[in-house]
């Protein structure tokens, strides 16, 4: 009798059992992939030398972690088929460049739209939350397993938008989940954020106060909003950017819209309350100008910190 398999760690067994999952439903096991001639990996080097060309056989290897005797049987396989364009390289002429030529161009845009096709109607029965949960979801994959974004994800433009109905919701479950799993802090900071949004949407004056939601390809990438604390002073609140977009300036830019429309408002001054241990934040606040005003020992959050409260003046409108 054979010796039974142990059962895997529950995250070897949650990934395994997604890559199931995924090869099935794109139809990767079918001998062509979305009814085209050539199986996954065919249509896979035909991807990257689309998004590559011209390339060397060499260079696809690396990009791809192929062995190259296998790569060179697909490169002739392809040329048969009269999708490859092959010249030597001026520079070196031992080498030769890959392109695809216009049958195999027409090919790869017919399996790209076939494949955009298929990636919506997976997506569709989801609401518009769920899509945005689900990107973030995979980008998080794809950067802790050493991924690189994809070209067209890292060159899409973040644009800073109003918030809509359920944007709320999301910022306060995504701050309650980032700061617990990056600080350690419990649920009381979740609720906090939820009764500043709370408020925020009981007591809106859009003449006053505003919100901004960070958004690339329909995913929040961040937010922050600032709030009427009396008839001169504003206060900043809920700067957040998620892990995939930083690095980017975001929360910079995120901070200057909000004081550009604290200075239109009419506003003296813009506070904010934060902890130092926000290393990434108090620099953002210092480049704004901010200047720290005061800090006390607190237990909050089930942890002890240091709060602080920095202040920005603005001068008077002509």
């Amino acid at each position: 009798m054979a010796t039974p398999t142990p059962a895997p760690p529950a995250p070897v067994a949650a990934l395994r059992g997604f890559s199931r999952f995924y090869t099935q439903r794109i139809g990767a096991l079918e001998a062509g992939l979305l009814g085209s001639p050539l199986p996954l990996p065919a249509a896979r080097v035909l991807y990257e030398i689309a998004h590559r060309q011209p390339i060397t056989a060499a260079a696809l290897a690396a990009a791809l972690d192929l062995d190259p005797g296998y790569l060179s049987r697909m490169l002739a396989a392809l040329g048969r088929q009269r999708l490859l364009r092959q010249q030597r390289s001026p520079q070196d002429r031992r080498q030769v460049r890959l392109a695809l030529s216009p049958a195999g161009r027409r090919q790869f845009a017919r399996l790209d739209r076939g494949a955009n096709r298929q990636a919506a109607e997976l997506l569709r029965p989801l609401t518009p939350g769920q899509q945005r949960q689900l990107a973030q979801s995979l980008q998080a994959a794809q950067a802790l397993l050493g991924g690189e974004p994809t070209a067209v994800a890292a060159s899409a433009p973040v644009r800073l938008r109003h918030p809509r109905p359920g944007d709320l919701g999301w910022v306060v479950h995504r701050q309650g989940a980032l700061y617990a799993r990056e600080y350690g802090w419990n649920t009381g900071f979740e609720a906090l954020v939820a009764h500043i949004a709370a408020d925020f949407l009981d007591h809106h004056d859009p003449r006053r106060e505003r919100g901004w939601i960070a958004e690339r390809n329909g995913e929040i990438l961040g937010s922050v909003f600032l709030v009427r604390q009396s008839a001169t002073v504003a206060k900043l609140r809920l700067l957040y950017v998620e892990p995939t977009a930083r690095g980017q300036k975001l929360g910079r830019r995120l901070v200057a819209a909000c004081l550009a429309f604290a200075r239109r408002a009419g506003y003296r001054r813009v506070t904010l309350w934060t902890m130092s241990i926000l290393v990434s934040a108090r620099r953002i606040y210092e480049a704004a100008g901010f200047q720290l005003t005061q800090e006390e020992p607190t237990r909050s959050f089930g942890k002890r910190l240091t709060a602080q409260h920095w202040d920005l003046a603005l001068p008077a409108r002509r």
